[in-house]
Order: structure tokens, then C-alpha cells, then sequence
């Protein structure tokens, strides 16, 4: 048996007390009683809607090997006999178990943030550095106090590639997280009007994202978008940290990794880039110049990391879009017909919006079918909400989208905004979107659906997918 932690790596690193006779190792760490597999150690962490204390017995009966409890909760769960890990406190201990795996580990490690794109460019980097060796990333969007350690936690000891996304909403929240992950190198992908609710200007928000820079290994690498214009802020934030090795990526004429070309279409990209002085013609699997622009950045930090880059170019053209960043589904409808559903429904912020109304603008509908923005409001925009919204109305029309389906308070700004020559259909609740949007779909359609992750767009993919069964070409043929 292959242990990703023996209990006595556990005891020692977490500080721990063992109770009961405990298994040789587990196999795994969970932090949820549903999905826990067997073997696993369960942390019962506790959380600002859920205390993980109260599954506990949940956990053991779906294969929990051994759970980790506070001191504090050990007589309320003392009656549990099972084996037990107790320690002062289960989030710190979490932290000092991913501590040790940073230590054990030889891996080449590389940390993600950026106020867009932080996920599909940690995807993109787990997809560029697999052929060159065995890589550790997180699932999903794991990049906050308890998704960092976590996937620190569960990182094996013979990785050769760990990639990490750190997120954060306000200051001070990345400094102790990429302190835990010590990167050799960290990328920012963007800076752009993100939570800008919770900052004065973009500038906060750029001295916010350079923390990472914090962390970063004695004689490690950061990778900046050479296209943003807080790009010389945070080049000489990082040399204040003492940084060296400073690479850009973009567009820009002096981009370290520079994307020298593009040719976008709705399926993927053909793209030239510029590396380690040599220019090269890339095949991307998923479509978007964001999608080009964030490959320049994983391809310039493979190169960076060891790994074969010839490989990492290769492996591109299979890319695909992540579920809610860009996903796409074709749907049937009718006899012959399908439409295309793009799922943006993640997160949204300015930039992110632009990026996605750039994408639909590039799909091409079938026969009389309608391009067609399904957009929800951008959440944490504060005192800005009324008016980043009410701008989305130059990007929307400069993209040659005709129809706009809007839902959400602050989208009655950008509803008021546009002129009677677009399409609006506007629903105040995101039930009342859900019903539209499936009765409305047409053959021929791209819908592309976007909002901020707490507005519930997923809803709105999700009745689309249930309503209308996959369409394979197949079936026209028939």
C-alpha cells in the first residue's frame, strides 16, 4: 500500500495526540463526509456555515480511516470509537500538514493569481506539464484559507510539478498562503476591476495580488502580463522583494513570452509565440485570446520549471474549455437542429465580461440562429456596480451581438443602457431566467451564459442541459 501520509508523518507534523489504535497511513485527506473516500483521513474543519464535527460519524461510515478534531470538540465526539487525531485546532493543523508536504517535496512548485483567469491557467498548466512528469494540482477553484492547505496537504511526496491558484478579496489574504506554498515561480495573470467593492483603485488591487511575490523561493521566477497597466508597479514590487528573475508574457513588442500572432476561431486558435527567442506555431484546443494570452504564461513557465517544451506545445491542441470558464455544449433541438451553449456561468468581473462577449462574438450560429448574451451581475463591485455595468453596453455593441438576455438588480443598468436596437429581455430573478431562457432557445442559437458565481447561473446551464439531450452529427445524418 501506497500511504499519502503514515499517521506517525501526521502526528509529528500536525502536532497531533493520537486516540484509539490508528491505521498505518491513509491514502487520502477529505474535508467532506460525502465525497470521502475509503481510506482517507477526514479533517473536521469548521467553517463560517458548517462544522465539519457534526459529519464526523458520517465520514467514518463512508470509509473514513481516521478523523482530526479539535481538543475542544473530543467530549462531544468522545463516544465515537474510532481512531482519532487530536490537535488545537483543525484549519492550523491542516496548514502544518501542507507545510510538510512542501518541505518533503522536490517539486518544482508553481503558484497562480490574478484578478481573471487564475483557474484556467492553473489547468492549463496541469495540461502543459503532465507529459514531462507527475503533477499535482488542485481541484476546482481550491485558492482560499482552507483550499490552499488542503491541496498542500494531499500534494504526494514525488511530485515533480505542484500548481497552486491563490485567490484572494482583500488584502492581506495571499501573504499567508503563498508563505505556505513557497512558489520558484508565480504568474499574475491580469489585473482588472475584481472585487473592486472591497478596494479604492486598481492599484490596491495590484499591491494585493503582489504579495504573492512574498513567498517566492530564494532565486524563483515571477511572470507578469506585460500588457496590463499596472505591469511597472509590479515589476518593481517584486525587485523590492528582491525578485531577480522578472518574466513578462502578451502581446507587448518586449514580452519575454510573447503572443506574436493570433487567429481565433469558435472551436480553438491558431497562434505564433514568441519563446526563448524562437517563434513557433501553436495548435489551442479552446478558443478566446484570453485563452492564447494565459497559454504564453503556463508555455513561458514550463520552460522555466524544466519541462519539455516541445511537449508542452504539443499537448495545446487538446486543451479544452473548463466547466463554467468557457465550456461548450451542443444541445439538440428539433428534428436535425441544435444550438451551442457556452457555459461562462463561474464568475464575472469587467474583464472577464469583455473577455466572454469576445468569444460569443467569434462563434458562428447555424443557419437563422441568434447570438445571444445571457448575463448576470457582477458581484463586489461596490460604489462601481451601477456603472461597470451600464459600460458593458460598448463592448456588447462593438461585439455585434444582437440579442441580450439580462437578469439581476444591477443589470437594469446595463438593460437601460443599451439602445432599441438591441434585443433585451430582462428578468429581475434568476428563476424567472431559468424559465425563459429554456423556452426561449431557437435552433441555430449560441448562448453564452455569465455572471458571478453567487447569482446562479449554473441554474440556467443546468435546466438547458436537463431540457435538451447532447446532438451528435449523427443524428442529422439519420
Amino acid at each position: 500500500m501506497t500511504w499519502l501520509w503514515t499517521t506517525d508523518e501526521m502526528i509529528s507534523a500536525m502536532v497531533g495526540r493520537p486516540i484509539g489504535t490508528l491505521p498505518e497511513g491513509v491514502t487520502g485527506i477529505s474535508i467532506d463526509s460525502r465525497s470521502i473516500s475509503e481510506g482517507e483521513a477526514f479533517f473536521a474543519i469548521k467553517g463560517d456555515r458548517v462544522d465539519g464535527h457534526n459529519y464526523a460519524s458520517i465520514a467514518m461510515a463512508n470509509g473514513a480511516s481516521l478523523l482530526v478534531i479539535s481538543e475542544a470538540k473530543l467530549p462531544a465526539l468522545g463516544r465515537l470509537t474510532v481512531p482519532m487525531i487530536v490537535v488545537d485546532d483543525v484549519l492550523a493543523a491542516l496548514g502544518r500538514l501542507g507545510a510538510a508536504a512542501r518541505a518533503r517535496t522536490p517539486a518544482k512548485i508553481v503558484a497562480v493569481t490574478g484578478s481573471v483567469g487564475k483557474t484556467t491557467t492553473k489547468e492549463m498548466l496541469r495540461h502543459v506539464l503532465e507529459p514531462s512528469g507527475k503533477v499535482h494540482a488542485a481541484v476546482a477553484s481550491f485558492n482560499n484559507h482552507w483550499g490552499v492547505p488542503l491541496t498542500l496537504a494531499r500534494m504526494p511526496a514525488d511530485t515533480a510539478f505542484g500548481v497552486f491558484e491563490i485567490g484572494m478579496n482583500h488584502p492581506d489574504e495571499i501573504r499567508p498562503l503563498v508563505k505556505l506554498v513557497r512558489p520558484d515561480v508565480a504568474i499574475i495573470t491580469t489585473i482588472a476591476a475584481a472585487h473592486l467593492g472591497n478596494f479604492r483603485d486598481l492599484r490596491e488591487i495590484a499591491a494585493a495580488k503582489a504579495e504573492i511575490f512574498e513567498g517566492v523561493e530564494p532565486g524563483g521566477a515571477v511572470v507578469l502580463n506585460r500588457d496590463n497597466e499596472q505591469y511597472d508597479f509590479l515589476e518593481k514590487t517584486a525587485q523590492n522583494c528582491g525578485i531577480e528573475h522578472i518574466y513578462s508574457f502578451g502581446q507587448h513588442a518586449k514580452a519575454d513570452f510573447r503572443l506574436a500572432d493570433f487567429d481565433g476561431s469558435a472551436e480553438g486558435s491558431i497562434v505564433w509565440a514568441t519563446l526563448g527567442g524562437e517563434t513557433t506555431e501553436i495548435l489551442i484546443g479552446a478558443p478566446g485570446r484570453h485563452i492564447a494570452e494565459n497559454a504564453m504564461a503556463a508555455l513561458g513557465t514550463a520552460m522555466l520549471v524544466g519541462a519539455d517544451l516541445a511537449e508542452a506545445v504539443a499537448a495545446l491542441e487538446d486543451l479544452k474549455a473548463v466547466k463554467g470558464r468557457g465550456q461548450r455544449h451542443r444541445r439538440a433541438i428539433g428534428h436535425d437542429s441544435f444550438f451551442t451553449l457556452i457555459d461562462e456561468s463561474y464568475n464575472a468581473n469587467p474583464a472577464s465580461m469583455r473577455a466572454a462577449l469576445a468569444l460569443l462574438a467569434s462563434a458562428q450560429p447555424e443557419g437563422e440562429g441568434r447570438r445571444v448574451a445571457i448575463l448576470g451581475d457582477m458581484l463586489e463591485m461596490g460604489e462601481f456596480a451601477a456603472q461597470v455595468h451600464a459600460e458593458l453596453a460598448s463592448p456588447l455593441l462593438a461585439s455585434g451581438i444582437e440579442h441580450v438576455w439580462l437578469s439581476g438588480p444591477e443589470m437594469a443598468h446595463l438593460r437601460d443602457a443599451l439602445p432599441s436596437s438591441i434585443h433585451v429581455e430582462y428578468r429581475a430573478a434568476t428563476e424567472d431566467m431559468v424559465k425563459f431562457a429554456a423556452a426561449s432557445v431557437m435552433p441555430g442559437d449560441v448562448l453564452m451564459i455569465k455572471s458571478s458565481l453567487g447569482i446562479g447561473f449554473g441554474k440556467i446551464v443546468a435546466a438547458l442541459l436537463d431540457k435538451y439531450p447532447a446532438f451528435s452529427d449523427t443524428e442529422r445524418q439519420s
